[in-house]
């Protein structure tokens, strides 16, 4: 059996990296009646520092390089593994909370078990989100607590059948106390201890603040503080919280009763100090501990533990394992202290209770637990991973909703950007959201009869009515205030309102509407001969076509359509070359409406050559975008540009729309279904099938966020983002519908 890691790893001094040293040793020596198991780690290294691993790690990733993240998957894939284990904390890992492990997990091709070492209580948005992923690809759930339990159960949905509770490991090291304390020259001191990395978090002020009224009654104490400060701790503030320790204590006459020794321990010097103490002390500033390795150790070795009741450790020192102190109560922990020190059959009893629960926990038990976990998962027939094969499934669809639209919208239009899932006022309206807009509400009223959409529809209409200028063309910012704020907008924005006026023509909803939506887009139509923009004249093609539909007879309009096309055909044949099917010589923003504007006009003036470079350049842009059964847009932040590198971040939800709306409307052309799985993956990635596998549409809000960057999801919830999945939402409910009607008619 062989086994593949995923954590940090010793040289690199961290808790978790000495857990799975522990964990990989512990496993590896554990025969099971079957041949030596064989296995190897993955390593995490922090920042862009470097480690003489031992030879175990073959690989190593680096925290902020999320190509590492891609490479280690591959190699993993490859080595022949039959599980992969990985140790999770969020800090461990690059990217806002820890995303970039993410697209790692996804490509996995082997079952996967999760040790969670942080479980939050109160997670933000995307500390949530990625953890519910993480749970969701994992096969199973290693957790050390019954509290961590119950959090997985009630705060991310987690199935209890897919947890397991395994406690954390103890090495199985013994010393002779009374040795190691003449060792350490302590044999005539009460010794109290706290190991572990240092931060304020720690509250070990707490401990030095008692020790004046222990001491008064037993003046042989002494406190030792052994263990480095947090290496972020030291990264972003120095030394300052051990230098306001060191205050404290000078400040206090505590000189000869107080000993820091800065460093990280080897786990054999570590027990020694564990056997020589009186009592071990942790005294966390709050609860929000699921999990303390420190703790464990403590209570394996049998020491008596004192501790702040922080999770783990009212779990742990549960039935007279220990004793717990209020937090940050220097008064409380001094009586507890004094209380033992003073009834030391008391102390001793802690101590037998503690030894004879660690006993139960050694790595020896701990990977024996481990090794039967993975026996169970691979013996399991259902444990095979395989590829998802995209099928249209509207049960996972959310339920469609005009809730943050209707947040958005006021008396004027809809405002073009919020601050997280409320409107930002100080952005104003453009005329590029309220033509969406108009678009979807009358998407939403033809599909659904949705009054609310029906509602809406006027108030977007007589924006856009409001922002034409008297030569057809239109203005596109207008502020809070009313005041506009250009002259002539962009040629993309005069494209969107005349493709949904377009729409609104081929499915006015009453005669008023049609009225008025006519006689905007005929005093715009002098201007449409007039575009530069290649993404002007597709999406005006694209309001064209839905007019013609309804009102084929129009020659002039249809003469218009055909000499758009060939401006867009002609950019087509100026830009492409054997390896590159394209318009420019790179693939920007909205890429899928040229091709989507063909495919309107080939259904429009059934033309092969039209037809045959629209599915060309939509081949292309599959190429590049559609890999992995999933859809990887191409970024805003650099672009691609012909023979140079795509970027991946900046990915935004308009570009997602348009591949939607693209393979739409090549199904309705060629009735060829391969597109409608094309479609139903490229809206998938609205709801995490992307690049960083988390969701961009909040079922709280009902709004869609703004996209993600290489720091993780964009949390605003504006316009643009939210018509976009909107949208998107209601051309996959179109597309299902027409292809339940093309079975029908089979």
């Amino acid at each position: 059996m062989k086994i593949a890691y995923i954590a940090t790893y010793p040289p690199r001094e961290c808790g978790i990296g000495t857990f799975t040293n522990n964990l990989y040793k512990s496993m590896l020596h554990h025969h099971h009646g079957t041949p030596r198991n064989e296995g190897f780690v993955v390593a995490l290294d922090d920042n862009d520092l470097t480690y003489k691993y031992p030879k175990e790690v073959k690989l190593s990733i680096r925290q902020d390089h999320q190509e590492d993240y891609l490479k280690a998957v591959k190699y993993i894939n490859l080595s022949g593994a039959d599980i992969c284990i990985l140790e999770h904390e969020f800090g461990i890992f690059g990217g806002h909370s820890g995303v970039y492990i993410l697209p790692l997990l996804h490509r996995l091709e082997m079952p996967l078990i999760v040790t969670l070492h942080t479980i939050l209580r109160n997670p933000s948005y995307n500390e949530k989100a990625i953890m519910k992923e993480i749970c969701k690809m994992a096969t199973r759930i290693v957790v050390m607590s019954h509290k961590a339990i119950e959090f997985l159960t009630t705060i991310y949905d987690v199935p209890s059948a897919k947890i397991t509770l395994i406690e954390h490991g103890v090495p199985d090291i013994h010393f002779d106390a009374e040795k190691s304390r003449r060792e350490f020259k302590l044999d005539s001191k009460k010794v109290l201890l706290t190991f572990g990395f240092i931060g304020r978090s720690k509250g070990i002020e707490t401990i030095i603040n008692s020790l004046p009224l222990v001491i008064n009654k037993h003046p042989n104490v002494i406190y030792i503080v052994l263990g480095k400060t947090h290496p972020n701790v030291l990264r972003h503030s120095g030394e300052e919280y051990r230098i306001s320790l060191m205050r404290l204590v000078q400040k206090l006459q505590l000189d000869k009763h107080v000993v820091f020794l800065n460093e990280f321990v080897d786990e054999q010097d570590l027990f020694k100090y564990l056997y020589s103490c009186d009592i071990y002390i942790t005294p966390y500033l709050n609860e929000a501990q699921i999990t303390s390795g420190t703790l464990s150790y403590a209570v394996g070795v049998g020491a008596a533990v004192l501790s702040t009741p922080y999770w783990h450790a009212a779990e742990l020192l549960s039935e007279g394992r220990g004793r717990l102190f209020n937090f940050n109560d220097s008064e409380h922990l001094a009586t507890t202290l004094n209380d033992l020190l003073d009834h030391p059959e008391e102390l001793n009893e802690m101590k037998r209770k503690a030894s004879a629960y660690g006993e139960k926990i050694t790595w020896s038990k701990t990977g024996a637990k481990y090794m039967d976990l993975v026996s169970t998962i691979l013996e399991d027939s259902h444990h095979d991973i395989e590829k998802k094969e995209t099928v249209m499934d509207l049960l996972i669809l959310p339920p469609f909703s005009l809730s943050h639209i209707n947040r958005l919208t006021d008396d004027t239009g809809i405002i073009q950007h919020a601050k997280f899932g409320i409107p930002n006022l100080k952005e104003g309206y453009c005329l590029d959201d309220n033509a969406r807009a108009l678009l979807m509400v009358l998407m939403a009223y033809r599909q659904m009869k949705n009054t609310q959409a029906l509602e809406l529809s006027p108030i977007y209409l007589s924006y856009i009515h409001y922002l034409q200028n008297a030569d057809g063309t239109f203005r596109n910012f207008l502020s809070f205030s009313r005041i506009f704020l250009d002259k002539v907008g962009s040629e993309d924005s005069f494209g969107r309102t005349i493709w949904a006026l377009g729409y609104l023509l081929g499915n006015a909803p009453n005669d008023a509407y049609y009225q008025t939506g006519r006689l905007v887009f005929f005093n715009a139509a002098p201007n449409f001969e007039k575009l530069s923009s290649i993404r002007g004249i597709a999406n005006t093609m694209i309001g064209i076509s839905y007019y013609l539909k309804s009102n084929p007879s129009d020659d002039s309009m249809t003469e218009r359509l055909r000499n758009m096309t060939q401006t867009l055909v002609k950019h087509y044949k100026n830009n492409e070359s054997k390896d590159w099917k394209w318009f420019e010589s790179l693939l920007a923003y909205d890429n899928g409406i040229l091709p989507l504007a063909l495919l309107h006009s080939a259904e429009i003036l059934n033309d092969q050559e039209i037809t045959q470079t629209a599915l060309e350049s939509m081949n292309f842009l599959t190429s590049h975008t559609l890999k992995d059964n999933y859809l990887s847009i191409i970024g805003n932040e650099e672009w691609y540009r012909k023979e140079g590198e795509r970027s991946i971040f900046a990915q935004q939800p308009i570009d997602a729309m348009a591949m939607v709306l693209m393979y739409h409307q090549a199904f309705y052309l060629t009735q060829n279904k391969d597109y409608l799985n094309k479609l139903y993956t490229s809206f998938l990635w609205f709801l995490g099938e992307n690049d960083l596998r988390m969701s961009l549409y909040d079922f709280e809000t009902k709004g869609c966020c703004d996209g993600f960057d290489n720091y993780g999801v964009n949390r605003n919830q504006g316009a643009e983002s939210t018509l976009a999945y909107l949208i998107s939402h209601l051309t996959v409910l179109q597309a299902y519908e027409e292809l339940h009607r093309s079975d029908y008619r089979e």
